[in-house]
């Protein structure tokens, strides 16, 4: 501020306090010089003089001024306002004058501060020097940074290149480079060892790679061909004589080819090598395991086959022994002539029955072990052929499997290829089952044993594939082409023999269960049980026509008796024989227990009214006669009817108590099957209570109410608890 009161050329000669002095004055003079020039004054709005003045203005103007506090303060104390004008100007003019003399006392230190002031510049100056040089050597620092930069990322470049290079560099030299420690193991080191086999997976990569060089036709890669391939012939050498030993081991009597088999899958990896780098060796190896496995199988299944037919039952099924086929007494008479040296196991009514032979099928037995021949032979066991089947089967299933896996596994193949070379290997053993099956099946006529093989092959097929095993699918399929045909032959063969059997020539007529048909409810139960896990519709089908020639059979036998009552005593006997047999094995709601109870039901209504109507046939039949006039609103045809009615009051007052014991005895010596008799007898005397409560109701209506003989009617309460004891109690 006093920098812009003191010209610039003055400032810088002022050196002391006075000659500071000095200088203000002169400064304050000029000043006041200055000021007695007045310019002309510019009034603007004010000024009245203009010929642009409005008149209706000035009210305006007066009006404003009048306003004004201290012009307000004049006109109350009534001063004269251009004495009070004069006044004011001459209060500022003193006013000034005083704010001179204190500016020229404060002189000096007006003075020094513009010293101070400058000084202030000059150093401000310096800085500015200063900090414009600091700010070119930061720009200068700012682009060697830049450049700093610029060349480490260069320098980075030239780094991750060289690192990409010498990554590459020392795979290919490691890949290269063969070790003395391989050379030595390969050369000297057993096959067995495990660094044997660590330098060969080593070695087998060093091929890959030299392989690959190869293609790309590097020329490092001639330095260590030679000492690769001199390794490879003799790691081949070395892996085909340990394979082929392993496989000639099979070959030992008595030995247990698994044993040595988990031991070249340990070895594995030999065979890939061999597959990689020398075809010709693998398949030589591959040819040796599968013509010495082929022969071990086939040699083992028949030596086994062989021996286990030596355990088989002696007497079994001939083409005789069907279902219609009546009993004789030829062999009985030879029997006890004694031209047969040992006595017959067989009796067709075992053929029939299932007996404890439905058990090789529970999973226990199905998968249980494997018979031993040679033990059973000194035991003096006989069994079944369906027993000797789970066996020898079992033990194909349980080989083929491990085969499968093991074929899959070292020689690495799958799909169609495993299944080549396990038929290349189980082939000819395959085929010879199929051989000795078909001898078997073409001269078999035991169905259950035909039948129980179906489903031990099914349970097998299932077994397989739920080990995920397609090996033995086709052979299985090959089995059961073979079994089928020949059950649905021995099913129709057993229907046409009962459709063809005369009753006449059957032996002596007898109420009781015939053989034929215990013989076809113990075999429908037998089939029908044993069919429920894999029902087949063709089987249902076949015992759905043996069913019906049974039912025509035991109708034709029937026939044959005089009366009408032994006719149903026959009929309820063979039916209710055949419903016990089917419901101890086929499920209740099956097709057979079903239409065999509907007979029986039939029948044994029929025998009741039978055996009542000897006794109580008048009294029955006038009841219905009777109900029926009921009816129609006629009873009183009845109404002369009152000596009939007299003496069927009468005569069964007096004779029912012996009658219903007649019919009890009479029941109970009639009927095989004790519970089934007392059911009978039950029935009749609920169907007797039935009848006299009828009879009761009849005598009750108007048209009788006036009998006499009324009043001689039994109590029907006291019947019931009559009739009660002689209900037989068991």
């Amino acid at each position: 501020m006093a920098e812009d009161l003191l010209p610039g050329e003055a400032a810088a000669d002022i050196n002391t306090a006075g000659g500071s002095a000095t200088t203000a004055m002169a400064y304050l003079q000029d000043e006041k010089a200055d000021a007695d020039i007045v310019p002309a004054l510019n009034l603007g709005d004010l000024d009245i003089t203009t010929d642009e003045f409005i008149l209706d203005e000035v009210d305006i103007h007066i009006q404003a001024n009048l306003e004004d506090e201290l012009v307000k303060e004049a006109l109350k104390t009534g001063v004269d306002l251009r004495q009070y004008s004069k006044q004011v100007e001459a209060e500022l003019q003193r006013i000034e004058q005083a704010s001179i003399k204190d500016y020229i006392k404060e002189s000096q230190n007006i003075a020094s501060l513009h010293n101070q002031i400058t000084a202030c510049d000059s150093i401000l100056e310096r800085m500015e020097e200063m900090l414009s040089s600091f700010q070119s050597d930061l720009s200068s620092i700012s682009s060697e940074i830049q450049t700093l930069q610029q060349q480490s990322v260069s320098m980075s470049v030239r780094l991750k290149n060289r690192q990409a290079v010498r990554s590459q560099l020392s795979q290919l030299v490691d890949e290269l480079v063969v070790p003395s420690t391989m050379i030595s193991v390969i050369l000297d080191s057993p096959v067995t060892e495990q660094e044997f086999l660590e330098q060969l997976h080593e070695l087998n990569n060093k091929i890959n790679f030299a392989k690959e060089l190869s293609f790309r036709e590097t020329l490092a890669c001639a330095d260590i061909q030679d000492i690769v391939d001199r390794l490879k012939i003799k790691a081949v050498s070395k892996i085909r004589e340990f394979i082929l030993q392993k496989i000639y081991s099979f070959r030992k009597p008595m030995t247990n080819y698994q044993i040595p088999q988990n031991t070249l899958l340990k070895y594995r990896f030999f065979y890939q090598f061999l597959l990689a780098n020398e075809r010709t060796v693998a398949k030589e190896i591959r040819d040796e395991y599968v013509d010495t496995m082929s022969k071990i199988y086939y040699s083992y299944f028949k030596s086994y086959s062989s021996r286990l037919l030596k355990v088989q039952y002696e007497d079994v099924a001939d083409k005789d022994d069907l279902m219609g086929v009546e009993d004789t007494a030829k062999k009985d008479i030879l029997t006890a002539a004694g031209f047969f040296s040992k006595p017959s196991l067989k009796s067709r009514n075992t053929i029939f029955t299932l007996g404890q032979r439905g058990a090789v099928l529970s999973p226990a037995e199905l998968e249980g072990p494997i018979l031993i021949p040679h033990a059973a032979q000194r035991g003096d066991c006989r069994f079944p052929y369906e027993t000797l089947f789970r066996s020898q089967h079992y033990a194909l299933l349980d080989n083929g499997c491990r085969e499968y896996l093991f074929l899959s596994d070292f020689f690495m193949v799958a799909g169609n290829s495993a299944l080549d070379l396990f038929n290349s290997v189980m082939g000819k053993t395959l085929s010879m089952f199929l051989k000795n099956m078909s001898t078997y099946v073409s001269d078999c006529y035991d169905s259950i044993a035909i039948f129980l093989c179906i489903h031990i092959i099914l349970r097998f097929k299932a077994i397989t594939a739920k080990r995920n095993i397609p090996a033995l699918d086709k052979y299985w399929e090959a089995v059961l082409e073979m079994l089928w045909p020949r059950f649905e032959l021995i099913l129709e063969m057993n229907i046409q023999s009962i459709r063809n059997t005369d009753p006449q020539k059957l032996g002596v007529l007898d109420t009781r269960p015939h053989y034929i048909t215990r013989r076809y409810a113990e075999f429908s139960s037998a089939i029908v049980s044993i069919n429920q896990t894999f029902p087949n519709e063709r089987t249902n089908a076949l015992l759905g026509q043996l069913q019906i020639e049974v039912e025509n059979f035991v109708l034709k036998m029937a026939a044959e008796f005089p009366s009408r009552k032994d006719q149903l005593i026959f009929l309820i006997n063979n039916y209710d024989m055949m419903l016990g047999v089917l419901m101890e094995r086929a499920a209740d709601d099956s097709k057979e227990v079903e239409g065999f109870q509907q007979l029986l039901r039939a029948r044994t209504q029929e025998f009741i009214e039978e055996i009542l109507a000897p006794p109580f046939g008048g009294m029955i039949t006038f009841v219905k006669e009777s109900e029926a006039l009921m009816e129609k609103g006629q009873l009183e045809k009845l109404k002369n009817d009152e000596v009939r009615i007299t003496q069927l009051v009468r005569g069964f007052s007096s004779t029912w108590k012996q009658s219903v014991e007649a019919l009890s005895q009479d029941v109970m010596r009639s009927f095989t099957n004790f519970k089934n008799g007392t059911s009978i007898i039950q029935g009749a005397l609920t169907q007797l209570i039935q009848y006299y409560h009828g009879f009761h109701k009849v005598l009750s209506q108007p048209t009788f109410r006036s009998l006499a003989v009324r009043s001689e009617l039994i109590n029907l309460h006291h019947l019931m608890v009559e009739v009660k004891k002689h209900k037989p109690n068991f």
